[in-house]
């Protein structure tokens, strides 16, 4: 038999820090201010809001970048939010920590239909600070907007239905609607996708570098974010990937977009992975953008237990799959797990179906996978948010199937967890967590010879 495989070329991953985005539109604040304009929690959570500098020294932060080895992070001293790293890193093996205001120019330069308006002020500012970044050319700079007057941007807020958009405070521009009558165009939306993208194609733009590639080598996008790009005759239906390749300067390549909830990055890598290994498409970019909604989803119970709201930055990653060179740690693709529809919602009967099922195919045991990846959240945020350690829950459970199969003794459960877990260090913004951030760490790994086996679970609903 012949085994279908996929090359791991290269990844990269990216934290988008947006704590202003996420005070005013992230969806647990946005609610309550509407709800409660005057509440506690609020005006709690703008004086708990971290500085860039500290974001930038946060231990599950820098191992998302790849400043720091999973190793690293797990002797790393804790609580992470009580020990500071020494030195503060926006850049990583994998990619980097972009600030606010980058990130809002950024968006200006996605948006291709003069829906953001920045501060020509701010703007020039902007301008300056991204020049020097080290991925930003001609093509990206040349779509950064000149600005508006600050009058011209308080007009389309007062008159128009614009979102304002804030840096240290202040207005610093707007994001206008799409259509004065369409709500899936409303400007709430647009700032939701323009973010979105924005983010995918700084992730892209770094895969690109760190698969010493040219942005025309690629030739497919696979979007798998959460957000739905469309009008009210078709929600959802528009192209998000494609419009990433265009910002990012991928001139040949087509792509698609895939929405399948957490799930939804292992979905798209395997649905790349395939076209790959038949030969219908060569280096192929599974990438995503991160969510604005999710922004703070936990800050409630982080303000009222005085827990310092890490929740500020909006996750993305890339993936670039190509055909099997004989070197680079492949992907079998006739070993795959899947959750049908018959096999039940309980962690046991999905555990079973997405581990077991495909152990058993490959005539692998539990301990043959050196490290498994499920659902990475940082458990510095879930566990004050009352849900629990996700992660070392997951591995339990994996533990757990183990010794019902016969492969394990109860007693040895914790060291299981320790030997195939890997700690959280992901943020909670929906489908990135689902083990699709140890794909680099584990892509290295195996390079170096530490790694043999992993195992990337991707759970939805």
């Amino acid at each position: 038999m012949i085994m279908a495989t996929v090359a791991v070329k290269a990844t990269s991953y990216c934290l988008n820090f947006a704590p202003e985005l996420g005070v005013h539109y992230g969806g647990t604040p946005y609610m309550e201010r509407h709800a409660n304009p005057e509440s506690p929690f609020l005006s709690g959570l703008v004086s708990a809001v971290p500085t860039y500098d500290f974001v930038c020294r946060y231990a599950a932060n820098l191992t998302y970048i790849g400043a720091m080895t999973t190793e690293e992070l797990e002797a790393y001293p804790q609580p992470w939010l009580g020990n500071p790293a020494p030195e503060a890193k926006r850049f990583g093996r994998y990619g980097e920590i972009m600030p606010e205001d980058e990130i809002l120019g950024l968006i200006d330069i996605c948006d291709v239909f003069d829906l953001i308006w920045l501060d020509k002020d701010f703007a020039a500012k902007v301008r300056e600070a991204l020049s020097a970044h080290p991925l930003m050319g001609e093509t990206q700079l040349k779509r950064l907007e000149a600005g508006h007057e600050a009058a011209e941007i308080a007009a389309e807020i007062d008159k128009n239905h614009a979102l304002p958009l804030y840096f240290q405070g202040k207005v610093v521009g707007c994001c206008r609607r799409a259509h004065d009558q369409d709500p899936n165009l409303n400007a709430h939306v647009m700032l939701e996708n323009l973010a979105c993208k924005a983010g995918a194609v700084l992730s892209l733009m770094h895969l690109i570098k760190n698969a010493n590639m040219k942005p025309e080598d690629i030739d497919f996008v696979v979007d798998c974010c959460e957000e739905a790009a469309g009008d009210m005759n078709q929600r959802g239906g528009g192209n998000m990937a494609k419009a990433i390749a265009e910002i990012a300067g991928c001139v040949d390549a087509s792509g698609f977009d895939l929405r399948a909830f957490c799930a939804a990055p292992v979905a798209a890598i395997i649905t790349s992975g395939s076209m790959v290994s038949a030969g219908a498409r060569k280096n192929v970019a599974v990438v995503s953008g991160g969510s604005i909604p999710k922004l703070f989803m936990n800050a409630r119970e982080h303000v009222k237990k005085n827990v310092v709201p890490m929740e500020n930055c909006m996750g993305c990653f890339a993936v670039l799959l190509a055909p099997d060179d004989g070197t680079s740690p492949v992907i079998p693709l006739d070993l795959l797990g899947k959750h049908t529809v018959g096999a039940g919602a309980s962690p046991q009967a999905v555990t079973s179906a997405l581990v077991w099922e495909p152990l058993q195919a490959a005539g692998l045991k539990f301990t043959d996978v050196d490290k498994y990846a499920p659902e990475l959240h940082d458990p510095e945020v879930t566990l004050p948010a009352g849900a629990g350690n996700v992660p070392e829950a997951n591995f339990k459970m994996i533990a757990a199937l183990a010794v019902m199969k016969g492969q394990y003794d109860k007693a040895e459960i914790p060291q299981f967890v320790k030997k195939h877990g890997v700690v959280g260090f992901a943020p909670t913004q929906g489908h990135i967590p689902s083990g699709v951030p140890y794909l680099g760490h584990a892509v290295d790994a195996i390079n170096e010879g530490k790694l043999n086996r992993a195992m990337i679970i991707g759970k939805g609903s």
